[in-house]
């Protein structure tokens, strides 16, 4: 009985590993997507943009197959408790990274449209800062899961608060640029949309180390989310 006990567990382990790995792999395209995303919308390629929406379809299907995977396993293993914790947080975390790849792949649309506007000056190489935080976010969100580092995933978490207040930075700036010239409120208004894809990245990012700490801990946080004060609530959608 115990060598079969064993049996079963090793067999869960291996199939719940290959389904780590592929939300890893995911992980990295997304990183990839957000960093050239920004370059992008930066330096006004629209060759990349299209890149970064081409590739999108790879990672709307790797989560497709993370949650086949995973829903295979529940069914063949019948995890229970902190086994089924794991499964669990696996799908949560592909459906995070999927949304992220959404906003990534929205940022390059509106990179499209804004190569025919005026440049509004530093506002692409302060988006591309933000992204990079948020970036940075998401890699120690992985991993932080990779290693159960319940203290990793704490600090990605009170880093969100610092991609908040970018995001009020640069919605202030943008409002400087439209009062000042009426001709840049469009480019201003994609802009802003593209600043708020950004700060909700950097939400998903932290609902990813949120599942590591309830992976490690077997809780989700009870306090709330440091955030900082929204100047606007508009929330764009994903696929927008």
């Amino acid at each position: 009985m115990m060598n079969r006990d064993k049996h079963i567990l090793s067999a869960f382990d291996r199939d719940l590993e290959s389904i780590q790995a592929e939300v890893i792999r995911m992980g990295g395209m997304v990183e990839a997507a957000i960093e050239e995303a920004a370059r992008a919308l930066e330096t006004r390629d629209e060759e990349l943009a299209e890149e970064v929406r081409r590739r999108d379809r790879a990672i709307d299907q790797l989560e497709v197959q993370v949650n086949e995977s995973a829903a295979r396993l529940i069914a063949l293993r019948a995890p229970t408790a902190t086994d089924l914790r794991l499964v669990l947080s696996v799908i949560k975390i592909a459906a995070a990274l999927e949304r992220v790849g959404d906003y990534a792949k929205n940022i390059a649309k509106r990179t499209n449209q804004l190569s025919q506007m005026p440049v509004i000056p530093g506002t692409g190489l302060a988006l591309r800062r933000m992204a990079a935080t948020v970036e940075g976010m998401l890699r120690d969100a992985l991993d932080s899961y990779v290693q159960r580092d319940a203290a990793l995933a704490a600090d990605v978490r009170a880093r969100d608060l610092e991609v908040d207040q970018m995001y009020n930075a640069l919605f202030r700036e943008f409002l400087t640029h439209m009062m000042e010239d009426p001709r840049n409120i469009t480019a201003c208004m994609h802009l802003h949309f593209i600043a708020k894809n950004i700060e909700r990245m950097g939400d998903h990012a932290t609902s990813i180390a949120e599942q590591v700490l309830y992976v490690v801990t077997g809780e989700l946080p009870d306090d709330p989310r440091p955030k900082g004060n929204s100047v606007l609530s508009v929330d764009p959608a994903p696929g927008g």
